[in-house]
């Protein structure tokens, strides 16, 4: 199955745009904490005509040239004499006219690096310009209607705009990273993607749990834990699978190291057990064995021992607690683990133990690093793998789906290992009610349409 950028694979990264906003609007606070501000201030003039001309308007021709003189340079002289500036031209630069609307009023407007500065010049200017007009003798008279004002806050820059932009540009670069790295993930993160890509259904979801390390065992949990509910899930869908024997051999394998196969295989040979069956766990791990370190019992006499001739399956049996479960562990450690499996004696006592026991467990190596895992699947009744959700690459899982197949070994199903919680309720695995049986149903049909599912 292709990757897919869909709203949801991109929202699942929103730390990621949320990073990227962040910087978008430290990089605009930044840039304006460096600005020079700027303050403006303004006054209004009001031309108007002599009482005795009988008329109350000003021609438009006449306000809009004397908006010209008002911002232009003879004022902005006068102004620079006034208050004793060094230069015309900036006090001109900093000084402007406009009419306000369809009156007679011009609006002079100044900016400057402080309000009262600019409430000096535009006041300035609004005198000059009365002197100025008084001086022309055109019978025209001007009086400041709004006085100059000391401005409260600076008109630029204008944080708002420039914070909005900055938080604006960094959430679409956020996203836009998001999308990035989500074209560019190649895990699995979903049961029916997984699904998909393996042609097996998923059996069960274990969410992640950051006190998994400290005890690794459902037997440590309350009954009623969600990493106990989710092996319980497991043990119950197993019954699904169509296995036509009454004593079953399961090996338990993932496609690389780190991705919860003994942890999981130990957890279900216990949830099995308590139901009644007798079962068996084998560590066929010959390369790093860990069922021995989670179970807490000696692990220098078993398989390996075993095949060599050196005890019995029975000496080698260890009990490991629970009723019903017996372990036999990896025994001493052999430098060729591959050759040892793939003989006539790893058969005959898979084979033996499979008479006496309901359901055999066998906790295998990953598949891509080494052929041990083919080798057990392939004298076993079948294989589930378990995949680490986020971690897990769909070119593992295809390399190690086909590894499998190479050996004829059937691929009962997957289990997808330390997932978020929420990412198991949004495909409908959240707990206290295990999995949907519409969901369940889907996930099934594969396997059911090769002849693997029963019905109901």
């Amino acid at each position: 199955m292709r990757h897919t950028l869909g709203v949801r694979a991109v929202l699942r990264r929103w730390p990621t745009v949320a990073v990227v906003t962040l910087l978008g609007l430290a990089v605009a606070a930044f840039g304006l904490s460096s600005a020079t501000e700027r303050y403006t201030s303004h006054a209004d003039v009001l031309i108007t005509p002599p009482a005795d001309r009988g008329t109350t308007a000003v021609a438009e021709r006449t306000v809009e040239s004397y908006a010209h003189v008002l911002g232009g340079r003879t004022i902005a002289a006068d102004v620079a004499k006034e208050l004793d500036l060094a230069s015309v031209g900036a006090t001109d630069d900093d000084l402007s006219a406009a009419i306000v609307g369809d009156t007679s009023v011009l609006r002079v407007t100044a900016t400057a690096g402080t309000g009262e500065q600019a409430a000096a010049l535009s006041r300035t200017a609004s005198e000059a310009f009365l002197t100025w007009l008084d001086d022309q003798e055109s019978g025209l008279q001007a009086s400041v209607v709004e006085p100059a004002a000391v401005p409260s806050a600076p008109s630029s820059p204008q944080r708002a705009p420039w914070l909005l932009l900055g938080g604006l540009i960094g959430l679409l670069l956020g996203l836009a990273v998001a999308a990035a790295r989500t074209l560019a993930d190649s895990s699995v993160r979903t049961p029916a993607e997984l699904e998909d890509i393996v042609g097996a259904p998923v059996l069960g979801a274990v969410a992640y749990d950051k006190t998994a390390v400290q005890t690794p065992l459902i037997t440590s949990l309350g009954t009623h834990h969600p990493r106990f509910e989710a092996v319980r899930i497991l043990r119950t869908n197993l019954q699904f699978l169509d296995i036509d024997r009454e004593h079953t051999v399961i090996t338990i394998t993932s496609s690389v190291p780190g991705e919860g196969k003994s942890t999981t295989a130990t957890n279900l040979a216990i949830a099995i057990a308590q139901t009644g069956s007798r079962v068996a766990l084998v560590e066929g791990d010959l390369r790093r064995p860990r069922v021995s370190e989670y179970l807490g019992i000696e692990k220098t006499v078993g398989l390996t021992t075993v095949l060599v001739g050196r005890v019995d399956l029975d000496t080698a049996l260890q009990s490991a607690g629970t009723p019903g479960l017996e372990v036999l562990t990896s025994g001493a450690l052999p430098p060729n683990p591959s050759e040892i499996l793939q003989t006539d004696a790893m058969k005959a006592l898979v084979s033996e133990l499979r008479d006496r026991f309901d359901v055999v467990l066998i906790d295998a190596p990953p598949l891509l690093p080494v052929t041990d895992a083919s080798l057990l699947a392939s004298i076993s009744d079948g294989a589930i793998l378990v995949v680490r959700h986020g971690e897990t690459g769909r070119e593992d899982l295809r390399s190690a789906t086909a590894r499998l197949r190479a050996v004829n070994a059937r691929l009962l199903g997957t289990v997808l290992s330390m997932a978020p919680v929420k990412e198991l309720s949004r495909h409908g695995y959240g707990y206290g009610y295990g999995y949907g049986p519409e969901y369940f149903q889907r996930a099934t049909a594969p396997a059911r349409s090769r002849g693997g599912a029963r019905k109901g």
